[in-house]
């Protein structure tokens, strides 16, 4: 593996819970209540809730296409490890996300968990 085990590991207790080694423990996931949906936002960057209410989004911006396909690399490998992969578009040096969970039918604390997994790379 070309990524160290230290960076995909998440500093949040939740998103240490989520994106740890016993991943295979959280297949089934629950849907996020308005209210957690709510609480969990507050403590995230720049994320929006889609009017639907299913999903959260969010565009970052890099300084190049090599720093945005950098940021990129790293979460494809979180996120497969975690068995939970973004809807995203690249363009130069910019990522759309959006985060939603299929099998809950809208937001879980994966989504959360990957948000915040994403802020972090973004911000390293």
């Amino acid at each position: 593996m070309l990524a160290s085990k230290a960076l995909l590991q998440p500093s949040s207790i939740i998103t240490r819970k989520i994106f740890n080694n016993s991943i295979g423990a959280f297949r089934s996931v629950s849907k996020l209540s308005n209210e957690q949906v709510t609480v969990a936002l507050d403590k995230l960057n720049g994320w929006s809730k889609e009017e639907s209410g299913l999903a959260i989004t969010k565009t970052y911006e890099f300084t190049d296409f090599i720093s945005a396909f950098g940021f990129m690399s790293k979460v494809a490998l979180a996120a497969e490890k975690a068995d939970h992969h973004p809807e995203w578009f690249n363009v130069y040096n910019r990522v759309e996300v959006r985060l939603t969970t299929h099998d809950a039918n809208g937001l879980s604390s994966k989504d959360i968990a990957l948000a915040e997994v994403m802020d972090n790379y973004a911000s390293s």
